[in-house]
């Protein structure tokens, strides 16, 4: 957890601008994990070096504007990005080849999925822009949506495991199948919700 320490040290001597910076460093790509960064946003607000509302505020705006750049850089300029040099070091041939594959077999839900795919996020997006096939208010609601789980899972965790080291490490381990948990729990409970609604429906149908 060298990185975490490092990004908490950094974020607390320079607050929120520097958790943006991170953030849009993570947004390009670069090899910087999202989800410790805002872990380490999350701690300095345990830590009471920020306000933890203002810092999810401040993560979600952050995510969603790299989110929103890489996919209009890639609506923009289509496969010619992929010449660019730092983009083919990112999307390679054979990535490009299988988020394809992801997209024909899964369709726009791939842009919900793909935030909760650590390394596979920046390829998707650029993928979803260049091949239009998806507006951007689109792929800003499904991104937004996804966001609006992982985000405040992130940040919150890092702010209640602040004063408990040794806990926030087990957990950050065991954060990726914890964020699935939750988009499970998540799921099951809007499946329940719509079932009981059916269940209204064909119930008022059948008194008429």
């Amino acid at each position: 957890m060298d990185l975490l320490n490092q990004l908490i040290t950094i974020f607390a001597e320079n607050g929120y601008i520097a958790v943006f910076i991170a953030l849009m460093i993570c947004g390009a790509g670069l090899p910087l994990p999202e989800d410790i960064t805002l872990v380490a946003g999350g701690v300095i607000a345990g830590l009471g070096y920020a306000n933890v509302h203002a810092m999810f505020a401040l993560a979600m705006f952050g995510v969603l504007l790299g989110d929103s750049a890489i996919f209009l850089l890639g609506h923009h300029y289509g496969a010619r990005i992929m010449q660019w040099r730092l983009v083919a070091r990112v999307l390679t041939p054979a990535r490009y080849a299988k988020v394809q594959e992801k997209f024909h077999r899964f369709g726009n839900r791939m842009l919900f999925i793909a935030r909760f795919l650590p390394g596979m996020r920046t390829t998707v997006y650029l993928t979803a822009g260049m091949t239009h096939r998806v507006s951007f208010l689109r792929f800003l609601l499904l991104d937004g949506l996804a966001a609006l789980i992982s985000v405040p899972f992130w940040v919150y965790l890092g702010y209640f495991g602040a004063d408990n080291h040794q806990w926030l490490v087990k957990w950050v381990g065991r954060g990726q199948s914890g964020l699935w948990a939750v988009v499970g729990i998540l799921a099951l409970g809007l499946l329940a919700l719509w079932w009981r609604q059916r269940r209204r429906s064909a119930q008022t149908k059948s008194d008429d």
